[in-house]
This record gives structure tokens, C-alpha cells and sequence, in this order.
């Protein structure tokens, strides 16, 4: 087997474990489904160009990736709903599953808040450049 094929396996594997994770997002409520396909868009971009075609184009996912690829822009609707989500597992987390240990629920939550600032950080429009705000 090439390099070249090899890799083109990995990548596709990669892509398509994050739209796994994309799909199973949409059934769970407190998983997101954008971020992982954003990051499948990524893995497809380095040797699936079908499924980043598809990504790109989706009806309902698709502006969401387009405005992060083209401009790193996240919408405040879908910031808040990541935000309520993330929260809302950790919560689930804390109250219903005692078998975690309490400094890998701490660890989590650090996760959590990190990720938090960096998406709530994020812009919610394109950018406008001077010339054309006159």
C-alpha cells in the first residue's frame, strides 16, 4: 500500500468518525452536531473532496460551516445553544453519574469553561472592512 492511499484512508476515517459524531449529535441533546462537522469538513479537505463538497453545500449545515470556514464566524444562536448544551451535560454530569471521579468531573469542567471563552470569544457576523461601513 502507498503513502499516498494510506493517507487518503486516514483522512477519509477521520472525517467520516466525526460525521458519525455529527450524526449522533443531532439525536443527543446535549451533544453538538456542527463542531464535529466542521471538523469532518476539515479531515475531508485533505483527501475526501466528495463528502467536503457535500458538507459545504448541506441544506441545513451547510451557511454554519461555509461562515466558519470563509470567515471564522459562529451565529450568537448557535453560541447559546452549544453554550446551554455544554452546560446543561455537565450539570447531567455532576448530578446523575456518581461512578466519575470528582477531579475528572473538575478536569471536564475546566474543558468545558475553556472552550466555553474560546466559542463565546468567537465574532457572530463577517466582519465589515472600513471602506464599506461609510
Amino acid at each position: 500500500m502507498t503513502r499516498e492511499l494510506l493517507m487518503k484512508i486516514l483522512w477519509r476515517s477521520l472525517a467520516g468518525f466525526f460525521v458519525l459524531l455529527g450524526l449522533i449529535g443531532i439525536a443527543l441533546p446535549v451533544m453538538p452536531t456542527v463542531p464535529f462537522l466542521i471538523a469532518a469538513l476539515w479531515a475531508a479537505s485533505k483527501g475526501w473532496p466528495r463528502l467536503e463538497t457535500w458538507l459545504v453545500n448541506h441544506p441545513k449545515y451547510g451557511p454554519d460551516i461555509r461562515a466558519w470556514r470563509d470567515n471564522r464566524v459562529v451565529k450568537r444562536r448557535s453560541k447559546v445553544i452549544a453554550l446551554v448544551m455544554m452546560a446543561g451535560g455537565y450539570v447531567i454530569l455532576w448530578l446523575f453519574v456518581p461512578q466519575v471521579p470528582v477531579w475528572l468531573k473538575i478536569t471536564v469542567g475546566v474543558a468545558l469553561v475553556t472552550v466555553g471563552a474560546w466559542l463565546a470569544s468567537r465574532p457572530e457576523s463577517v466582519p465589515v472592512p472600513p471602506e464599506e461601513s461609510l
